[in-house]
């Protein structure tokens, strides 16, 4: 790790920002076109089985996480060449993964800029305390932290509240902009001229037993990815002046090694010290990253085995400089 510097890195890195359009709308396609089918095949098939069309719900879900990802490349710039081409293919992709796009572009932009700043808490982030912050709460504030920080709730009950309730308004933008209302709303009216049609074409039961599911399997997936994305027992946070981009970029993202299926439908997030370096690499030309710098794939490397150990790993240790448990933060304070 100190033989990398990250500032040299990024400049080797400019080689692979450019992103190939053909290969793109390839990516595009592969994704869109198996998810529109999926759905559709459900919304037909139910009728004479819902046990086939939870089947169907699994890899539905993970599609439209991809797509997701796709939406994600085109907040960052990267997916196709034009600015204006990335906005717009990011707010049609919006009203199926019911993500207000220019909302999100902005609040993720400011997590990849504030990323292990804990000046910067707040935006796109998983909540986390300090030690000290955590003990100086009363005994309700941290009775509801520690609610917020369960794995049912981060898991379960989170991803469902972000995707269907908390992304309906601009939350945490409100006065920031016209554009950030005219995204959310203009995303629930979409949205909802396409449930619409749905239900008025398939019935109300069987649209929502259907679409559902595959919207809270990919919640559920995306929040998990982004959980182990920055939280883990070595993570690098700052304060002030000691808090530097690059190295937050390179030491506070983890590289999470999924199996190869598991790649493709997550689309290389998992290489997330890389992107989070050179946010303008297309997610499909990460894995060429690490062929060229393989030194690389070694940096802050999970199996997802490895994360369930991170699940735990609630408040950030200011002394001992890493994630700890609330145990070993009760049991520290005591000495």
């Amino acid at each position: 790790m100190t033989s990398v510097d990250p500032r040299q890195l990024v400049k080797d890195l400019r080689a692979f920002v450019a992103p190939r359009p053909s290969r793109s709308l390839f990516e595009l396609a592969i994704t869109l076109v198996p998810f529109l089918l999926l759905n559709g095949l459900m919304l037909v098939a139910v009728k004479s089985g819902y046990f086939f069309a939870l089947i169907v719900t699994v890899p539905a879900g993970l599609l439209l996480l991809r797509l997701f990802l796709i939406q994600h490349d085109c907040g960052h710039g990267a997916f196709l060449k034009k600015r204006p081409s990335n906005d717009w293919l990011g707010r049609a992709l919006g009203v199926l993964t019911l993500t207000p796009y220019d909302c999100w572009r902005r609040s993720h932009a400011l997590h990849h800029a504030g990323t292990g700043n804990l000046d910067a808490r707040g935006f796109g982030d998983i909540d986390t305390l300090t030690v000290r912050e955590y003990l100086d709460r009363s005994r309700a504030g941290r009775l509801r932290y520690r609610f917020y920080r369960h794995p049912l709730v981060l898991f379960g009950i989170g991803p469902a509240y972000l995707f269907l309730l908390r992304h309906r308004l601009p939350i945490g933008l409100m006065k920031a902009g016209r554009i950030y209302w005219i995204s959310a709303m203009a995303t629930n009216l979409a949205t909802a001229l396409l449930l619409t049609a749905l239900i008025y074409q398939f019935g109300i039961s069987v649209v929502l037993l259907t679409l559902l599911p595959v919207l809270l399997i990919a919640a559920m997936v995306g929040v998990w990815l982004f959980y182990i994305q920055h939280q883990f027992e070595e993570a690098h946070w700052n304060v002030g002046a000691e808090w530097s981009f690059h190295d937050a970029a390179l030491r506070g993202s983890s590289h999470l090694e999924l199996p190869a299926v598991l790649r493709w439908f997550t689309a290389n997030i998992g290489i997330h010290h890389v992107h989070h370096l050179v946010s303008r690499i297309p997610f499909y030309r990460l894995p060429e990253v690490l062929e060229k710098f393989p030194h690389l794939s070694g940096i802050n490397r999970f199996t997802a085995l490895d994360t369930l150990g991170t699940i735990n790993l609630v408040l950030w240790d200011e002394e001992q400089r890493r994630l700890v448990s609330f145990d070993r933060a009760t049991t520290a304070s005591r000495t």
